[in-house]
């Protein structure tokens, strides 16, 4: 799996691990429910049909989550993502470089 790949799966884990926190009241791990689409996720990026030039999720032509999934995890960023620039602002510029830049170059 190509940079791009682990550092989009690390970026969901850290936005999901923000809201399970907060919203479940996890502490150390993450609960059943946000497990379980951590794990969807993860499955739905290493098998993105873009390779190693996908996209990121939100500039993507393909929505590959189930209806279901996708309304999970938007609840998610709309939590975290504001959040991010403050807890890991490494990995939040290195997604709106992504985002900004990568995504125009298809």
């Amino acid at each position: 799996m190509n940079f791009s790949r682990r550092l989009e799966i690390k970026t969901v884990q850290k936005m999901i691990m923000m809201y399970c926190n907060k919203m479940h009241d996890q502490k150390s791990e993450l609960c059943t429910d946000c497990l379980y689409l951590l794990n969807y996720a993860e499955q739905r990026i290493d098998k993105c049909i873009y390779g190693d030039k996908k996209p990121v999720c939100s500039k993507c032509q393909v929505h590959c989550y189930k209806p279901e999934m996708r309304k999970k995890i938007k609840v998610i960023m709309k939590y975290s993502g504001p959040r991010m620039l403050l807890r890991s602002p490494i990995l939040s510029l290195r997604y709106i470089y992504r985002k900004i830049f990568k995504s125009n170059n298809k």
